[in-house]
């Protein structure tokens, strides 16, 4: 066996392991059984089932078919925008609410991509504050500040 397909190796290795890490977290909680599951028992399936993926996308990048690819140097750019702009969300939920929170949280991230477009991530943007409006405010009935304090219109 060789390996080709250098980003589907790295890829397939962070799966195990987060998977692996995961299922082996979730042991600390009880597990219950299939009828009757604990807290454990979904987190240490979905742990396994990720792990399992893993080693697949890893055993294909070994495969004679695999398209023969190599990894480029790593980008810090693209981490500080994407792990930046999920902490700058989490520091103004509180001040700006959701909406515009979440719309920032789209317009930084997008910009890690290496097509962004300030069309279609205004566009993403607005999809998502209603989506999440739908989903977590309607749907599941959670409480979150929608427009910042301090105007007052929560």
């Amino acid at each position: 066996m060789q390996l080709r397909n250098r980003q589907d190796f790295w890829s397939g290795v962070m799966f195990i392991a987060i998977g692996l890490a995961a299922a082996w977290q979730s042991t600390s909680y009880q597990m219950g059984t299939a009828a009757r599951m604990g807290p454990g028992y979904f987190p240490f399936a979905l742990g396994l089932v990720l792990a399992l993926l893993g080693a697949i996308v890893l055993l294909g990048s070994l495969s004679k078919k695999a398209t023969e690819t190599h990894i480029e140097k790593f980008d810090w750019r693209i981490t500080f925008l994407v792990i930046g702009s999920v902490v700058l969300y989490a520091l103004v939920l509180k001040l700006l609410g959701v909406y515009i929170s979440v719309f920032i949280l789209v317009i930084v991230s997008s910009l890690a991509s290496h097509e962004f477009n300030l069309k279609v991530a205004i566009g993403n943007g607005i999809f998502l504050v209603v989506f999440s409006y739908l989903a977590f405010i309607k749907g599941l009935g959670l409480i979150f500040p929608l427009w910042p304090s301090f105007l007052g219109m929560n």
